[in-house]
């Protein structure tokens, strides 16, 4: 029976413009003719030729949203499972850029992934081994709710044997999906069948001189020139890429799995090789890649972009969540600068979750990421001003920060606020390595210079527990009078101008050495009034630019 406030909930869900519901609405829809099965698959691949990455991560995390607004949809009455599935019988096409020892695994390029020795040392017999318990290892660390599968074993313990024998019957079908695809000079050896030699170990990339239906076997020329027959059971021979993602969903009955852009137009034809081998086609998700800071797509064996425990030495798990979360439709880069933002925007739609309706509530990222439970807990201090306040303090203790903060914020310690004072610490790592070697002060103009006066005299007038909306309003008076700082898009107090950005942007490059933070007056207010006088009067010293 469903639970007293599961109706309503569907009722929303089934209505909410979230993309994981609208993606679990395709599967209600895929069962309502046929009814639904006894259990419903979803899938997500991994290539292990390098060391997962965040798009990896991503989409396991995003799979798992659609899964649990599918469960939301069902009352959680249909059973589902979700299967993480490494691709390790692929040859080693190209020996990846971050390893530390390449002339190790020279040898053993074509080799089954699996096959290849493990070049990073330890308990991993094989490259794809090390791959995929760093893989395991992170997912498991976020909770995901997952089988792991490797092609390796399937292939070897007969649990595709089945289907293959099916595609050594029904070759010549694949062969025509295949061959238009392809340039002449690729039709004239393709084979969808990739045999590992019994002599070398490579997969071979080769044609087939016969492939024998009723023996299940394929016949071709080994290295060395002389023609093995082989079963294409057990292990001893793959099935390229392409029919690789047919067979799989028709094996296995995937009902759901998405993929990056780059497989969009191959799409059609995974799905009419899955027809073929007997299968239906699963629901489909196309997500946009991840770039790097050059624009670049971030690939396993070039190793760009940000790796999964980088992002989590500088933010919460929460906030990468997010990241994955938003605009999965639309190319995001994906390095560094973009961590921030990601946090700060967590706490921001976790504090607004709990003003809520059900309605916006379902719309919410943050009731995606927790599984429709999001804890019920805020932060007083934003990261990026903690950053700031890092960067104006010098800070490098967290014991200094809290100083500050237990100022602001009276009767807020690391005891009655864990979460921000996991914060201090991710803010003091991220500085460190990220804002520190960046930082660049200027000196002040005679524009700015007479404004840093006039704002130093203002803030003196203030009372010392002045509040950030207080001390913010002191600034736009400041910076009003002053031509520069005009905007006359802007309406200020009696219809003059308002206050242009370029006002706070100078300050934050004069005082800060930076280019860009979060409100002034709030920081200010953290910080402290005679702290800020104080990095005024460095500033019109010359001190600090002198410093840079």
């Amino acid at each position: 029976m469903p639970t007293p406030d599961a109706e309503p909930m569907r009722e929303e869900a089934l209505a909410s413009n979230a993309w994981p519901f609208e993606e679990a609405r395709k599967l209600l829809k895929r069962f309502e003719a046929s009814g639904m099965p006894a259990e419903v698959l979803f899938e997500t691949g991994y290539g292990p030729s390098g060391l997962p990455h965040i798009g990896t991560f991503g989409e396991v995390a995003r799979t798992s949203m659609v899964r649990h607004a599918f469960r939301v949809l069902t009352d959680d009455q249909v059973p589902t499972r979700l299967i993480c599935f490494s691709d390790d019988m692929d040859g080693m096409r190209k020996i990846p850029e971050n390893v530390p020892d390449r002339s190790l695994l020279e040898p053993h390029l074509h080799k089954p992934l699996s096959a290849v020795p493990n070049p990073f040392g330890g308990e991993y017999e094989s490259f794809a081994d090390h791959n995929n318990a760093m893989l395991r290892r992170f997912l498991d660390a976020f909770g995901f709710d997952y089988e792991f599968a490797s092609a390796t074993q399937y292939y070897r313990s007969g649990r595709f044997d089945e289907v293959l024998l099916r595609a050594a019957a029904r070759y010549q079908d694949i062969m025509d999906v295949m061959l238009p695809t392809l340039g002449a000079e690729r039709q004239a050896t393709y084979s969808p069948f990739l045999p590992i030699s019994p002599t070398t170990g490579r997969v071979l990339y080769v044609p087939m001189k016969a492939v024998d239906a009723a023996a299940g076997t394929i016949t071709f020329a080994d290295e060395g020139g002389q023609d093995v027959t082989l079963p294409v059971t057990g292990g001893q021979v793959k099935l390229q890429w392409k029919p690789d993602f047919g067979m799989r969903w028709a094996a296995l009955g995937v009902d759901f799995e998405m993929f990056g852009k780059d497989h969009q137009t191959n799409a059609p034809i995974y799905d009419r090789i899955c027809e073929i081998l007997g299968g239906r086609a699963p629901e489909h998700f196309v997500y946009e890649l991840f770039l790097d800071q050059n624009g670049e797509k971030i690939s396993k064996s070039k190793g760009n972009g940000i790796t999964i425990d980088e992002w989590l030495a500088y933010a919460s798990p929460e906030s990468l969540s997010l990241y994955m979360f938003q605009k999965p439709r639309t190319a995001k880069k994906l390095y560094f600068d973009v961590i921030p933002k990601a946090v700060d925007d967590y706490y921001a739609f976790l504090s607004a979750y709990q003003r809520q309706d059900l309605k916006p509530r379902l719309q919410n990222p943050v009731w995606h990421i927790h599984d429709g439970m999001p804890p019920a807990q805020g932060i007083a201090v934003p990261f990026a001003m903690l950053l700031n306040l890092v960067s104006a303090s010098n800070a490098s203790n967290t014991e200094t920060l809290w100083g500050f903060i237990s100022r602001y914020a009276p009767g807020t310690t690391p005891e009655t606020d864990p979460e921000l004072d996991r914060l201090v610490g991710y803010a003091l790592r991220y500085y460190e390595d990220f804002v520190r070697p960046t930082k660049q002060f200027r000196a002040p103009d005679d524009v700015e210079r007479a404004a840093l006066r006039s704002l130093d005299e203002k803030l003196a007038s203030l009372p010392e527990d002045a509040d950030g909306e207080a001390i913010q309003n002191a600034m736009l008076d400041v910076a009003r009078p002053i031509e520069r700082y005009q905007d006359l898009k802007k309406k200020g107090p009696e219809g003059g101008p308002g206050v242009s950005v370029e006002w706070f942007q100078a300050l934050y490059q004069i005082l800060l050495g930076q280019q860009k933070g979060p409100r002034f007056g709030s920081f200010v207010a953290l910080y402290g009034i005679d702290e800020t006088r104080s990095l005024i009067s460095q500033a019109l010293e010359g001190k600090l630019s002198a410093a840079s």
